[in-house]
């Protein structure tokens, strides 16, 4: 998969997360913009990975699949995602993702970032 190359840690300063790239067990985060309308940033997921099962409480989050195939789960559906479909997902709706080939997600939010309830997740870093 191609891999964006700015290098920085993603740090959160004064409630705003610094643009830069965070390392996941799944692939990888490429924050572009966190302001106090919104937030954005490119996911970028291996194949054969999964996100953790999770809501949130205030978030909303709006994603575009720009490339790859992935499981969709959005409370009790399961779909096929493809390239160039978009998924909203408001406040308290349970979803997850399945990257079935190598796949980059960009991802445009609300601005909260705390809210993230994990219900499962395969690298131990559920609630």
């Amino acid at each position: 998969m191609e891999r964006y190359t700015e290098q920085s840690d993603g740090r959160e300063q004064a409630g705003r997360r610094e643009p830069g790239i965070v390392d996941k067990p799944w692939g990888r985060e490429v924050w572009y913009a966190h302001t106090g309308r919104y937030a954005g940033k490119i996911l970028e997921v291996d194949a054969g990975h999964v996100l953790s099962l999770q809501k949130h409480l205030v978030k909303h989050e709006t994603m575009l699949l720009q490339s790859g195939r992935m499981r969709f789960t959005l409370n009790d559906e399961v779909f096929e995602w493809r390239p160039g479909e978009v998924v909203s997902i408001p406040p308290g709706n349970v979803h997850r993702m399945e990257a079935l080939e190598d796949s980059v997600i960009l991802e445009v939010s609300t601005p909260e970032l705390d809210d993230l309830v994990r219900l499962e997740d395969r690298y131990g870093r559920a609630d």
